[in-house]
């Protein structure tokens, strides 16, 4: 995920010449490494100073350029009070590309892997929050993120394990707005990120005990898309969330205040309930915590019942 994301990159610079990436001692990590050996005078370094990027960024965009903060998820949570006061509430047009959430900087073990990120960002008034689930995902999100985009945006990735869930679907990335891989009678599965590969196998598990199950991409975690969660209670009267993320704050929640606020249905949340450990790769992770296809396939059943 993070080499498409620096190969893009350089793209979005080529088409416009007052892109900036900006990182905080991590270009080569998340690849943003990759735009500053093609316009070395647009990228900038601050070193290990978090709270100096974002403020950093700030001035870049009030003097007319588009900045791109590119930095680990976990370690942009140390500036999140100055993402607050001088990002978000004076709605800047700065972005923030993060790389490693989750799990997926498994070897470092808790400290460096962000499961909060999600609440964290989504409570700020006018940021918007994208998780992509693929590489292709990336492709198709992040040019519209940076070019058609106005106003303060948390766009979300992983570092390497990026199984294909929508590699080769005909969509294109609008905000606010989620996309069905996959439709379905009895119950719906929402979520965002990688582990929509779970969700997809859920899907094709329970369709052999002749459940039928929707699995819907929630890219957009806010805006959400309010229409496509309410078409979906109504439709299955079930719903089960899966995330990368705690299931406190996070997409699941999003999910139930959409839910409680136009048509009550009964739910299940797949996530994270406490802090991650070290591990030999992500998947190991997502195993040993239940963020499984398996944890999905039991959660439905519940609800069947």
């Amino acid at each position: 995920m993070r080499d498409t994301l620096g190969r893009l990159l350089v793209e979005l610079g080529e088409r416009d010449k007052d892109l900036l990436v900006i990182t905080a001692d991590v270009g080569d990590s998340t690849r943003a490494i990759y735009f500053k050996e093609k316009y070395p005078d647009r990228y900038f370094n601050v070193g290990i100073s978090e709270q100096d990027m974002v403020n950093f960024a700030g001035g870049l965009s009030i003097a007319g350029y588009k900045p791109v903060v590119v930095e680990f998820a976990m370690f942009l949570m140390r500036a999140w009070e100055q993402i607050r006061n001088s990002i978000a509430r004076m709605n800047l047009d700065v972005k923030f590309i993060v790389t490693h959430s989750g799990y997926s900087d498994h070897a470092d073990g808790s400290s460096h892997q962000a499961l909060e990120d999600i609440a964290l960002m989504r409570v700020l008034p006018n940021m918007k929050v994208i998780v992509p689930a693929d590489p292709a995902d990336i492709r198709r999100a992040l040019p519209v993120v940076l070019e058609e985009l106005k106003g303060p945006t948390y766009f979300r990735i992983g570092r390497e394990y990026s199984p294909s869930i929508t590699e080769g679907l005909d969509y294109q990335f609008k905000l606010g707005k989620g996309f069905v891989l996959r439709d379905g009678d009895d119950v719906a599965i929402m979520g965002a990120g990688v582990v929509l590969w779970d969700a997809l196998k859920a899907a094709e598990e329970l369709n052999k005990m002749g459940i039928s199950a929707a699995v819907i991409n929630l890219l957009s975690i806010k805006p959400i898309d309010e229409q496509l969660i309410e078409y979906y209670a109504r439709k299955t009267g079930r719903i089960v969330t899966i995330e990368e993320h705690s299931i406190y704050g996070g997409i699941g929640s999003a999910v139930a205040e959409v839910v409680v606020k136009r048509y009550p249905v009964p739910m299940r949340f797949v996530g994270a309930t406490t802090f991650g450990r070290s591990a030999r790769s992500q998947r190991e992770l997502l195993d040993y915590y239940g963020i499984t296809w398996k944890s999905v396939v039991n959660q439905a059943m519940e609800l069947m019942k």
